[in-house]
């Protein structure tokens, strides 16, 4: 799409994706390790409305981590933390999943080309990450 000057962008495609996450980062540098690509670069960049995370097994307490690349993940920087709690998987109870706070009235902007990453500080069978928005 061209960007046309004094001309309001809207969104215009509707983004949804989700990242397992398993093994530990412990590397809070620009070059974390450890770490799965959440949302692709977009040509125009991305308004990110929600990102949630959920145990698929029973966890341990953990840090969440959000990265933002601006060059397809050799740079990673550190934008967003969250402590999931541990919790037991049962099919008797309901986990509550983590929430970054993102929404429509503070929403998360990705410049064009850069994209999001998922990290966690202690590893686990699997934290599932979700991130919902519009690319513009």
């Amino acid at each position: 799409m061209a960007v046309t000057a004094n001309n309001i962008i809207t969104p215009q495609t509707p983004l949804a994706a989700t990242a397992v996450v398993t093994t530990a980062n412990t590397n809070y540098t620009d070059t974390p390790t450890n770490t799965v690509q959440l949302l692709a670069t977009s040509t125009n960049g991305a308004r990110v409305t929600k990102v949630t995370a959920l145990a698929r097994a029973t966890n341990t307490a953990t840090e969440l981590q959000l990265f933002s690349s601006p060059d397809g993940g050799t740079t990673k920087r550190l934008i967003a933390s969250k402590l999931m709690p541990a919790y037991t998987v049962a099919q008797t109870t309901g986990q509550t999943s983590a929430d970054f706070g993102f929404n429509e009235s503070n929403p998360l902007i990705l410049q064009a080309g850069e994209s999001l990453w998922a990290g966690i500080g202690v590893t686990n069978t699997g934290i599932v990450f979700r991130a919902e928005g519009f690319a513009y």
